[in-house]
């Protein structure tokens, strides 16, 4: 996995460098400013860019928005220390795939970046919550989302399009995920709280988003609320 940098604390850069690079990642360049994150972006052409939020001359939605305008292949993952909801929708609504604290510690950072390689992008904790919240706000709105199946239950041993079930269509294990994660639980605590592994769990949300055709978790979220999964309180 190739990745960039963007960020204007040249510490937090040169952290992250030493941090990735002694567990395998490959840092291919890094900006200290949005325009500059935007002109190595197209250069550069990476896998993945973390990108702050704010940043001199242009801020890290702004980045991400051309960004992903030229490249829409290109990951990003805002990594930033604001919570605010405002600036976690903003950033999925911008193109984000994935909205990291910076007081994530270094194994759970490794840890969602090992989990976007297998097709999982990566929030931290608790702000899945949040999403559900707002996405069931705009629930009336359009989306872009497919509509809801009319059954949650799939037979994976035939293809989708030989199924009955609508192409969206999740097995009852799919659906027991999505409602946990969309609650806002950790892939770990889903996995204890269904006695499945971590990894079992990332491959069930990744089953998931495939089966949805969605591509990015907010998305997958918001496909919970328009079903209802809420996760009981």
């Amino acid at each position: 996995m190739r990745v960039l940098l963007a960020d204007d604390h040249r510490l937090i850069v040169e952290g992250l460098s030493n941090l990735l690079a002694a567990n395998g990642i490959d840092v291919v360049g890094s900006a200290g400013d949005g325009r500059e994150a935007v002109a190595q972006a197209l250069a550069l052409n990476p896998d993945l860019i973390l990108m702050d939020l704010r940043m001199p001359v242009c801020d890290g939605l702004a980045a991400t928005r051309l960004i992903k305008a030229q490249r829409p292949e290109i990951k990003i993952v805002m990594l930033t220390t604001s919570a605010e909801d405002h600036d976690l929708f903003a950033a999925v609504q911008s193109g984000a795939c994935g909205y990291l604290l910076k007081s994530i510690s270094g194994k759970a950072f490794i840890e969602a970046l090992r989990g976007l390689e297998e097709g999982v992008p990566p929030f931290s904790p608790g702000l899945a919550a949040r999403l559900l919240s707002e996405f069931a706000r705009l629930a009336g709105q359009p989306s872009g989302l497919p509509p809801a199946p009319a059954e949650h239950t799939a037979r994976p041993t035939r293809p989708p399009a030989e199924t009955d079930q609508p192409p969206g269509a999740l097995t009852e294990r799919q659906t027991e995920v999505l409602r946990l994660v969309a609650s806002g639980l950790t892939y770990k605590e889903v996995g204890n709280e269904l006695a499945l592994s971590e990894r079992t769990v990332r491959y069930h949300m990744a089953e998931i988003m495939e089966r949805l055709h969605l591509e990015h978790r907010s998305q997958v979220i918001a496909y919970a609320g328009k079903l209802g999964l809420k996760a009981a309180t």
